[in-house]
């Protein structure tokens, strides 16, 4: 055997070892591979008042049509929250600039034809359609004014009559529904809330108080709270939530709240002090908390109830973390700042995750590989992209 072959042969056998060892230790996340099918998403640009279709296949990402939301031509109408139809039919987008109040727009997903629309409170902006596809359910943000408690818009799909509007808390924010339809979660940014909404009664259900210290979960609506006690509570007044916390701060300034796949639990992002805290669902307890990215800000859940994913606005990166152990697993920077939202594909292998940019940069989505844990595709779109949901695979 010459040297060089007695070389190759030793290289060949040092690998199979160090594959077996990562193997063991089941810690070797898998090499990215090309996707086999294609996976179409919508992003909604609040800058420039667009949505863009992205598709992500065998060829890469690319933006494969774009158009425009809004009347407003002096001023952006500001497309926030956007929500796909679970048959994938039609996709909702809330515009939050409106004069004086939001609209919540429909459109056809395969045309992107005008279905119709509906107006709102201030500021809508997160929105999620039930998994039935009978309601959609949109958080009025409201920026304007005085911290006072703003409140949940529930709308029908077919006639887009606004059916409800519950009153929460100051800035609710981080909207979703759990699996089963019969429970919509929110937080309030300037109010140290998670709110439980009952879907079937259409009204407030439960409380829990999120601040550091002093974890409670309590049954019914939040106490209302004036604009002084937010002030002085340490969040960002801004309801950004770009602002670094005072040192030592256990303020919570939630987020987003994101149910389990098996709703029973709820996580909630702490955008003031940098962690997740998962709540159960049956004693309205909480379980934990979890060290999460500078300013968390959204989060997804895998189908498999196995992993986050989490936007960290400050930090201008993604975590993904093991849902069982928390342990954060991966954390990838991104190409722009101000990280905003976050979907996981159907099939749980990737996670489509926007970036606003600052000034006049584009808007970016970055696209992560859930088994490789890396980012495998970047597309521009316009500025301050924010709102992303996916169609359904085909």
């Amino acid at each position: 055997m010459t040297p060089r072959v007695a070389h190759l042969v030793a290289a060949f056998f040092a690998s199979l070892t160090a594959a077996s060892g990562a193997a063991a230790q089941g810690a070797a996340p898998l090499a990215p591979l090309a996707p086999s099918r294609t996976y179409m998403a919508l992003v909604a640009s609040e800058s420039v008042d667009r949505v863009a279709v992205i598709e992500f296949g065998p060829q890469g990402a690319k933006v494969v049509r774009q158009h425009d939301v809004g009347v407003m031509l002096a001023d952006p109408d500001g497309p926030h929250g956007l929500a796909v139809a679970p048959d994938g039919a039609h996709y909702y987008v809330s515009t939050a600039h409106g004069t004086p109040y939001g609209v919540l727009w429909k459109f056809d997903a395969r045309t992107n034809a005008y279905a119709g629309q509906v107006m709102l409170g201030n500021f809508p902006a997160t929105a999620q359609v039930t998994p039935d596809g009978r309601l959609v359910v949109v958080v009025n943000f409201n920026l304007h004014g005085d911290m006072v408690a703003s409140d949940v818009s529930v709308v029908r799909t077919d006639s887009l009559q606004e059916i409800a509007r519950i009153t929460t808390c100051a800035m609710p924010h981080g909207s979703r529904v759990n699996s089963r339809g019969t429970r919509h979660y929110s937080v309030c940014m300037m109010d140290e809330q998670l709110v439980e909404i009952d879907l079937d009664g259409l009204q407030v259900s439960r409380h829990f108080l999120l601040t550091k210290g002093m974890e409670r979960g309590m049954e019914g609506a939040p106490p209302a709270r004036g604009a002084a006690d937010a002030a002085h509570a340490g969040h960002d007044m801004s309801g950004h939530g770009l602002a670094q916390p005072a040192a030592g701060s256990t303020t919570c300034s939630p987020t987003w709240a994101q149910p389990s796949a098996d709703d029973r639990t709820v996580w909630v992002a702490c955008n003031g002090t940098s962690d997740l805290v998962e709540i159960d669902v049956a004693s309205w307890t909480m379980r934990r908390r979890v060290p999460a990215g500078n300013g968390v800000y959204n989060l997804a859940a895998t189908r498999d109830g196995t992993k986050l994913v989490a936007t960290n606005k400050r930090g201008q990166s993604v975590g993904i973390i093991d849902a069982k152990t928390g342990a954060t697993l991966a954390t990838l920077p991104t190409q722009r700042r101000v990280v905003h939202g976050v979907v996981i594909t159907p099939d749980d292998r990737y996670a489509f995750v926007t970036v606003e940019g600052v000034g006049s940069e584009p808007g970016t989505v970055e696209i992560i590989d859930l088994a490789a844990l890396k980012t495998v595709a970047r597309v521009e779109v316009g500025q301050q992209a924010g709102g992303i949901d996916l169609l359904p695979l085909r």
